[in-house]
């Protein structure tokens, strides 16, 4: 159980407070995560790892030279936001690029992928990598769609390597892929981890059993089997992973701790790794046993193996540097070729001016505001029940982002309303802290949302009933291009679509906009609990599709409570 925390919603503040402190000198703190003390040298592309905290080493501890130039580190197991990974991203940038590498989650490829196309915006040369290990989480046709698990290491250390060596951004690029093709993990769990403040693990395995194929973020493992010896368990982690890496010779591995299992037990279940690998034609070179990629207190194991060539073994062997691991020497000069850095970097303000609506439009952004305040309040009666949906699946942390996201967009859009901000702006400016402080599918999903129906507003025209309904088709539409998701994946759009389609029937032959409302959330509602009966097709509950099988999927019913809670404070 995660037992020490103060407040559990600061929980990834408070350990940066710590983490930064106890390694002063080495690193610097940047708002959304931390980057190396010294300055990025002139000609060196920056590496920028980043995902959810829970994790450690993963992502922070594996900042400094001959590895990472930054990391970007969300809330427990959840995306940073955009605005995280730009803050991180600039900071960490030099004058020769920058690479953003994360695991291949749904939340952390929308994030990242706005944050390059910022910062290209900004002039900043950007790319990003997805890494894609987990031999669990996809079939070998569906490589793409695999999960990012302990192999995010082996990636991030042999792209530190190479742009630390001087390689340009596009070679820089072409060796992380190149190690991600040939990088491949399986992990079994024992226990599910605990989220701070929780009492419960978000999912428990039988005594005298093992879950096979769990992730990083609290999620089980794809299937049950009794209890192996460490022998035994070694063997079946070194055949699922070498299944796919026919014919390799010269191989790194990891063998990985996720949070809860001893040293000592890892070692014994090496033992027994190393021998099969070397009985199968392997040559192992310089191995890692240890915690590397953690998920908090999960009791469980996992093993990477990369097929190395001359190129990969020369990046994978090279010096390194930082808080959580060290390997050989001679970085000395790139530290002297660097300035240092503040040991806190500020956010540059982002104070936006005042902007004052029409009287119609101001007064609809109050009603907005109000409506936003009310969904908050609904949202935190929900938490738990959304909590315990999502965990089935999924991470367990669907209920905390959504009340962090509407805490922080039912502050923007009451500061809005005192400026008599119209509609427009009280929307936009919500959608956007809604993204920055709550990160992860859900925040950057509503984010976007939010910030389409307020462009297509204005701060003008009053709200009419086809207006309204105009602005929530509108976000609707935003949500399915950015999510790639579609009716019947098992997400929010199989509440959002058929709560769009029921307003605007309901518009068209003349209701008054609270009751149209009104009737498309009994659309809503029942969509939402209808797709208990889908499987799904996106996001981090897909690898688990058959375990979804029976439960609502924890965004539709959130939509669903979102928006009851609106009009209902509306309509008293």
């Amino acid at each position: 159980m995660t037992r020490l925390v103060n407040d559990p919603s600061s929980f990834r503040e408070d350990l940066l407070e710590g983490f930064l402190d106890a390694y002063a000198g080495r690193v610097a703190g940047v708002p959304g995560g931390v980057v190396r003390a010294q300055e990025t040298r002139p000609g060196k592309v920056a590496v920028v790892v980043g995902g959810g905290s829970g994790h450690y080493p993963a992502f922070c501890g594996l900042v400094g030279p001959g590895l990472a130039d930054g990391a970007v580190v969300g809330n427990v197991f959840t995306s940073p936001s955009a605005d995280d990974a730009c803050s991180v991203g600039r900071a960490a940038h030099g004058d020769s690029g920058l690479l953003f590498i994360t695991g291949n989650y749904a939340g952390d490829v929308m994030n990242f992928d706005q944050a390059r196309e910022k910062l290209a915006a900004e002039g900043i040369r950007t790319q990003t990598l997805y890494v894609t290990d987990d031999v669990a989480s996809a079939p070998t046709d569906q490589v793409a769609r695999r999960r990012g698990v302990a192999g995010d290491f082996v990636v991030f250390k042999v792209a530190g390597a190479a742009a630390e060596a001087g390689l340009d951004l596009d070679a820089v690029v072409r060796v992380a892929e190149h190690a991600n093709d040939r990088t491949r993990t399986l992990g079994v769990g024992l226990q599910g981890c605990t989220m701070p403040g929780s009492t419960e693990p978000l999912f428990t395995v039988p005594a005298g059993r093992l879950g096979v194929g769990l992730g990083i973020h609290g999620e089980p493992g794809i299937e049950e089997r009794d209890l192996l010896s460490a022998r035994d368990l070694a063997e079946l982690l070194v055949d699922g992973v070498l299944a796919e890496l026919p014919g390799a010779g010269r191989v790194s591995a990891v063998l990985n701790g996720l949070g809860a299992t001893k040293y000592e037990e890892l070692f014994v279940v090496w033992a027994t790794v190393a021998r099969l690998l070397r009985d199968r034609g392997c040559t192992v070179v310089e191995p890692e046993v240890g915690e590397l990629v953690t998920s908090l207190d999960m009791a469980g194991i996992s093993l990477t193996v990369v097929a190395l060539d001359d190129e990969l073994e020369r990046f994978w062997t090279a010096p390194a540097r930082t808080p959580a691991f060290c390997r050989g020497a001679g970085l000395d000069q790139f530290d002297r070729a660097s300035r240092a850095r503040p040991a806190v970097i500020s956010r540059d303000d982002d104070q936006q001016p005042p902007v004052t609506g029409s009287p119609e439009s101001a007064a609809a952004g109050r009603v907005a505001a109000q409506a936003l305040s009310a969904a908050l309040s609904a949202v935190r009666d929900a938490e738990s029940q959304l909590a315990q949906l999502d965990a089935v699946a999924g991470d367990g942390d669907h209920g905390r982002g959504m009340v962090r996201g509407l805490t922080a967009a039912t502050a923007a859009a009451q500061e809005a309303v005192q400026s008599a901000a119209g509609i427009g702006t009280v929307l936009c400016r919500a959608g956007r802290a809604w993204a920055a402080q709550a990160g992860g599918t859900s925040g950057v999903l509503w984010g976007t949302a939010l910030q389409a129906a307020g462009d297509r507003l204005g701060d003008v025209d009053p709200v009419s009933g086809s207006a309204l309904a105009d602005a929530v088709a509108a976000a609707v539409e935003a949500v399915a291009t950015l999510g790639k998701a579609a009716p019947g994946d098992k997400t929010m759009l199989d509440a959002a679509q058929p709560f769009v389609e029921a307003l605007r029937r309901n518009v068209d032959v003349g209701m008054a906009p609270p009751e149209a409302w009104r009737l498309a959330v009994v659309a809503a509602t029942e969509a939402a609990a209808a797709t208990a009966s889908l499987r799904p097709q996106v996001g981090r509950a897909r690898p688990l599709a058959e375990r979804s099988v029976g439960t609502p999927d924890p965004g539709a019913v959130s939509f669903a409570v979102c928006v009851r809670a609106a009009v209902e404070e509306v309509s008293s």
